[in-house]
């Protein structure tokens, strides 16, 4: 069964030349929605991953509508593939299911890893060259000084007793697992988990 999968960037957007495209790729069931690349969460393509068969083939009008960046595109396609269903990208004329589209996907998937070794590469490199300096990578040890304040103040929220732990969380902005780090850094001695 063929299946397609179209994405907008914004709510003014339109997806209509993409549904076309689908339509005319003769696609059973069509997957569409509206949301910003920046989100991470995209439910109709989840509800698309959680549904494939082995078989089906995934149709997409362009690359870029399924994959934010080449590592996520190759993940996505690894993971229908896995299921026993293939690929096929209208517009860049990539199709899974024939030879020279699984050789034009494995070149994608190489380029992938080819720019995860470089990246890590590079930043093995600037932290060699740092430590050389005399430099030490990652975050810097302790409290900032306002964060130290912050500490302070939580220290004797918390020591008060007539907040829940939700409480201080909420009117100092900070996490949770903020709190305890900050108790911590104080040598607050943690009683009994207390109300949330």
């Amino acid at each position: 069964m063929k299946i397609g999968y179209a994405r907008v960037s914004t709510q003014e957007q339109n997806l209509s030349l993409q549904l076309d495209a689908l339509q005319t790729a003769e696609c059973t069931t069509i997957y569409q929605e509206k949301v910003t690349t920046t989100k991470k969460e995209r439910p109709e393509l989840q509800k698309l991953m959680g549904q494939l068969r082995a078989g089906d083939v995934v149709v997409v009008w362009k690359l870029d509508r399924l994959g934010r960046s080449l590592k996520e595109l190759v993940s996505l396609v690894n993971e229908m593939q896995g299921k026993g269903a293939e690929f096929q990208s209208l517009n860049d004329h990539i199709d899974t299911t024939t030879p020279q589209g699984k050789f034009t996907f494995h070149l994608f998937a190489a380029l992938a890893e080819f720019e995860r070794d470089i990246i890590r590469e590079r930043t093995k490199a600037g932290l060699a060259a740092a430590r050389a300096r005399g430099r030490k990578g990652g975050r810097p040890k302790g409290l900032s000084k306002e964060a130290q304040h912050t500490a302070i103040i939580v220290e004797k929220l918390y020591q008060e007793g007539k907040l829940t732990v939700k409480q201080i969380c909420k009117q100092l902005s900070i996490s949770r697992g903020t709190f305890y780090n900050y108790l911590r850094h104080r040598g607050v001695e943690l009683s009994s988990p207390r109300n949330a």
